[in-house]
């Protein structure tokens, strides 16, 4: 019988804090600050706190007892904060009411990611998994002292003292808060091992509770990048060129400087800057701006061309990702073959907080103030763009309203772009770069064009026996810091859910043609698993019907060697009533799929509307992400990417009309509507496994199970995304 998280009772909450250092420590008087890393990268010796200049440990104890988490992941709504407070708090022995969250400092000598290397960064659903050990092993070696330090004040053995809701207490009756034993336990040494507890011990992991940041975020209190004002900050709006690549040739600011509260206007490499007092000053003295574009190096073609361009290279022979067997022979002899070609279109992020940031350079010193998803590599190209050391760079990460990947940036060109303007400035006032939706919706970076080509085979008896792959999509790695990363010219962005695909067939090749155009592309979230897993889920449930087998039995069949992904499945299908009669007018599809480590099946009921639409009503979904550090947690993210990814399969895309994007606000990319959003439906499977991914993994099935769903509902197979306008005949 499957284990899956129950219902536990919650322990109380408050609120996150984003009060300064100086106020996580006490502000007077002396706490404990601990820093733990795993593999030996930090300093391995506990301070006082006692100052605003204590700015690098993972824990922090105050001498009210409060205890501050630092953590070195951006929280983008994602609930990493409360994530990584929840293992120190497990360990520490701490009370949830003690527990805050703050950003760690940029500094990846401490708060690297354990799975990027020498990196601080946060993305690929990896901010529990790699942090997991490390947060929990500063918790309890922070515990360790503070039971040191009254060991040695009580007079008592160390092994006698217990630790619980924050209370250190010995059999004979002394009890002690951890603020009374902060300072003292700051002088003791940083224990070298570190037991960790038995899992049938947890208090916190794997319960559920409320997120720390609830209460403040619903009062207003975190600070966004939006949120954030200086006195005398000026904001910069830019001027970009309308199509990628294009360069100022010249411009006209005579008449945006005649506009009230406008105090500049600059040149900068991305393009024309208007700096005014005001943000809508700075919008709208951009648009009275004059500029002449040099679109000599420009990217000139619209999407119907680049998708004839892709159709001509699907026919020829790609780089090799995968070959076993001999798929065209197994193809030549079978009894069925299927022939498909699928477009996934351009998507663009569209966070509800539009890019911003905001930037002081004075007396050689930078200030950067943004929601810092790759803060390492904002460091260094703001140190080589401002020509003064990192040492002299203070990034300082504040909340970021969603990213979904577009925070997550390989030439951190939205930093860039701020350290240009503050170069040209040459003052010293803070400058905040705003962007508006339409910047966003148009500034590129997207999840890339791409097209399948896929031929499968069956024998007499209906079993798989061939499968040739062939993808054409711009590489998202190529030219970048992640370059490394290739092999042999192969993205494994562009590949990943085919290439390694857990279903058994016997020959089976795996090809891949990079594209070079000028549309910059970005990881978007759940990156290639975003159109391989459609490719994927919507060809087994076609080769299930011409072998005259149901989906879910063909499936199981083809995943005997992966026992987790049948069991995700299993789930799914029997939780959503998969197979057993529904009301009239209503059809299940149903689709599994694992990236980032986190298998995720989830079972789509659609209804149609008797005007050849339908509408999403329940999403089943069954995820096995190793242990749920918060189960509440990881239902929400489930819930949001499936609102995510069904919005995006409905009806959204970037589309180009010679080199220039269509779209530019949420009129013309409009994103799900809280009317459509379907019922969902979680099961988290009970795992003793460490944490996997949950931020992205259930993006990928929820496009090809309503796909199916709609299958079976009109015999219409949409190869072509969008969906809607797939299934108006593409109007």
């Amino acid at each position: 019988m499957r284990k899956l998280i129950d219902n536990m009772a919650a322990p109380s909450t408050r609120g996150l804090s984003r009060r300064s250092f100086l106020k996580a420590s006490g502000g007077a008087g002396l706490g404990l600050a601990l820093g733990w890393t795993l593999g030996g990268t930090g300093s391995g010796q506990a301070v006082a706190a006692s100052g605003p200049a204590m700015f690098n440990p993972f824990v922090i104890i105050a001498p009210d007892g409060a205890v501050t988490v630092l953590s070195k992941h951006l929280d983008k709504g994602q609930g990493t904060a409360t994530g990584l407070a929840t293992l120190v708090a497990e360990e520490l022995g701490a009370s949830w009411a003690q527990m805050r969250a703050d950003f760690a400092p940029a500094d990846a000598t401490k708060y690297n990611n354990l799975f990027f290397g020498p990196l601080q960064g946060t993305g690929g659903s990896t901010a529990m998994a790699n942090s997991w050990e490390q947060y929990r092993k500063a918790g309890a070696a922070a515990r360790m002292m503070l039971v040191a330090a009254a060991a040695a004040e009580w007079g008592v053995p160390a092994a006698e003292i217990t630790v619980a809701d924050g209370v250190i207490s010995h059999k004979s009756g002394k009890r002690g808060g951890f603020g009374d034993f902060a300072e003292k336990a700051a002088a003791m040494p940083v224990p070298a091992e570190v037991p960790l507890k038995d899992p049938k011990d947890f208090v916190y992991i794997g319960k559920r509770f409320p997120r720390l940041d609830v209460k403040e975020k619903s009062e207003g209190a975190p600070i966004f990048t939006l949120d954030f004002v200086r006195e005398g900050m000026l904001i910069a709006a830019v001027k970009r060129s309308p199509r990628f690549g294009g360069k100022v040739k010249s411009f006209d600011a005579n008449a945006a400087l005649k506009m009230n509260g406008v105090v500049g206007v600059l040149q900068i490499p991305s393009g024309v800057a208007v700096i005014a007092q005001r943000t809508w000053q700075a919008f709208k003295a951009r648009e009275a701006l004059v500029v002449e574009w040099d679109d000599s190096a420009a990217e000139m073609r619209g999407t119907d061309a680049l998708l004839r361009e892709y159709q001509a290279l699907a026919e020829k022979p790609g780089l090799p990702a995968r070959k076993d067997g001999d798929p065209e022979a197994a193809l030549a002899s079978a009894a069925k073959v299927i022939e498909a070609e699928y477009h996934f279109p351009y998507l663009a992020h569209a966070p509800m907080e539009p890019h911003d940031v905001a930037i002081q350079v004075k007396d050689g010193k930078v200030d950067i103030w943004t929601g810092a998803q790759f803060p390492t590599v904002d460091h260094s190209v703001s140190s080589a763009i401002l020509g003064i050391e990192q040492a002299n760079i203070q990034i300082h990460t504040l909340w970021a309203g969603g990213s979904f990947g577009r925070r997550a940036i390989y030439d951190s060109h939205i930093v860039a772009e701020a350290a240009e303007l503050a170069k040209a400035w040459g003052k010293p006032d803070v400058l905040k770069i705003m962007w508006s939706r339409e910047d966003d919706i148009q500034g590129g970076y997207y999840r890339p064009l791409v097209l399948h080509k896929v031929k499968a085979g069956l024998d007499k008896d209906g079993n798989l026996v061939g499968w040739t792959h062939r993808i054409v999509g711009q590489s998202i790695m190529a030219g970048t810091m992640f370059e490394g990363m290739m092999k042999n010219g192969i993205d494994p962005t562009s590949v990943e859910g085919v290439s390694d695909t857990p279903y058994h067939v016997p020959n089976i090749s795996v090809e891949l043609t990079s594209t070079k155009v000028g549309v910059p592309v970005l990881w978007w979230r759940s990156v290639g698993h975003t159109h391989t897993a459609y490719v994927m889920e919507t060809m087994m449930d076609d080769l299930a019907r011409e072998a005259g087998r149901d989906p879910l039995e063909f499936r199981l069949s083809l995943l005997k060697n992966h026992p987790r992904h049948a069991e995700v499945l299993s789930l799914a299908a029997e939780k959503a009533g998969y197979g057993k009669p529904l009301p009239e007018g209503h059809f299940h599809g149903l689709a599994v799929h694992e990236s980032f480590s986190t298998l995720v099946a989830q079972v789509a009921e659609i209804a149609m509307d008797g005007r050849g639409g339908f509408k999403v009503v329940k999403v089943t979904c069954a995820v096995d992400c190793g242990i749920a550090i918060n189960p509440d947690n990881v239902k929400a993210q489930m819930e949001g990417a499936i609102g995510y990814g069904l919005g995006h399969a409905l009806r959204n895309e970037i589309t180009l009309t010679d080199g220039i994007v269509d779209q530019a606000n949420f009129d013309t990319y409009e994103p799900l509507r809280l009317s459509e959003m379907p019922v969902v439906d979680v099961h988290i499977l009970l795992s003793a496994n460490p944490p996997t991914g949950a931020g992205e993994p259930g993006t990928p099935p929820i496009a090809p199970a309503v796909s199916n769903a709609v299958f079976n509902a009109t015999g219409q197979r949409l190869r072509k995304l969008p969906m809607l306008k797939e299934l108006s005949g593409g109007a």
